[in-house]
């Protein structure tokens, strides 16, 4: 567990660094009284939806914004016209509505089929890229799902219980290109077991897991995208360490929709199961197709 504290407090200091140059940056320009200053605005669209494939982007919608999520994640294709590349295969699909009370915050709920996990979550921009002020965006991500299966599952209530944090940085490049990446930390309360040599129960997994994410994102037009990703895991477990994700597609997007479809190693959607718990391995090809559907509306 002090490992787990020392990575959060890195990652905490770094922030507060981040925050320290930005409040910097504003203090020289006030100290400038008697020239005329012209606002600098925030880089726009970024990337163009919350979510890019698997994983969060910097992006928090404007205050009064309301948006409804579908994710559909279908079974790998690695079985072939059987069940038609996994288009007939076990699916997975989460549900989500979130809205922005505040400005710069984004928080709301979701439902996802695999183990009914029912997810609180909430998103704030700590920085936003400005040209000539601040290179790059900055945003915190975190949920608290609820494995809501029937009692029998659980010895205790607190077992239900999984979170993620996420710090995540990311830039416009230039008008066609975006980069992002993001460092992870996962959390189960509970974790399966097993008899060891000595007769012991000892877990599986560690509790905790440490995972790094690179994303991109190049425009091909005005409306559309072709998108890619990569996560890796970086914490080591007894047993059952999860794979990496390699994940590429396609997105189109309107003012008020965002569709994205693409192909990826993660069959899961709720962040800290695809994290902690992936088996499919992309030297075997054991891909899902997978897309997403988003819906705002501004009041």
């Amino acid at each position: 567990m002090k490992k787990y504290i020392k990575y959060l407090f890195l990652i905490v200091a770094h922030l507060l660094i981040l925050v320290l140059i930005n409040n910097n940056l504003f203090a020289q320009d006030s100290s400038t009284v008697m020239a005329p200053t012209l606002k600098v605005k925030p880089v726009k669209n970024t990337f163009e939806s919350v979510w890019l494939m698997d994983n969060q982007t910097v992006m928090v919608p404007i205050k009064g914004t309301l948006e409804f999520d579908i994710q559909h994640r279908f079974g790998t294709v690695n079985n072939g016209v059987k069940d038609l590349y996994g288009l007939f295969g076990p699916s997975n699909i989460r549900l989500g509505i979130n809205y922005a009370p505040i400005k710069n915050l984004f928080a709301g709920i979701g439902i996802t089929k695999e183990r009914m996990q029912f997810d609180i979550n909430a998103k704030y921009a700590i920085l936003k890229q400005a040209p000539k002020k601040i290179p790059v965006s900055v945003t915190y991500f975190t949920n608290m799902v609820i494995d809501c299966r029937d009692k029998s599952n659980f010895t205790y209530n607190a077992h239900r219980f999984s979170y993620f944090n996420q710090l995540i940085v990311a830039r416009k490049i230039n008008k066609k290109f975006s980069a992002e990446a993001s460092t992870s930390f996962s959390w189960f309360n509970n974790i399966e077991g097993y008899v060891n040599s000595k007769g012991e129960i000892s877990n599986k997994m560690n509790n905790g897991h440490l995972a790094f994410s690179l994303l991109g994102r190049y425009k091909v037009s005005a409306k559309s995208a072709v998108i890619l990703g990569y996560d890796q895991p970086l914490t080591q477990h007894p047993t059952n360490n999860p794979h990496p994700n390699i994940c590429f597609g396609f997105e189109t997007n309107t003012s008020s929709h965002a569709f994205q479809v693409f192909a990826g190693n993660y069959g899961n959607i709720v962040p800290q199961s695809n994290n902690m718990f992936n088996q499919n391995d992309f030297t075997k090809s054991q891909y899902v197709i997978g897309f997403n559907i988003t819906r705002l509306w501004n009041f």
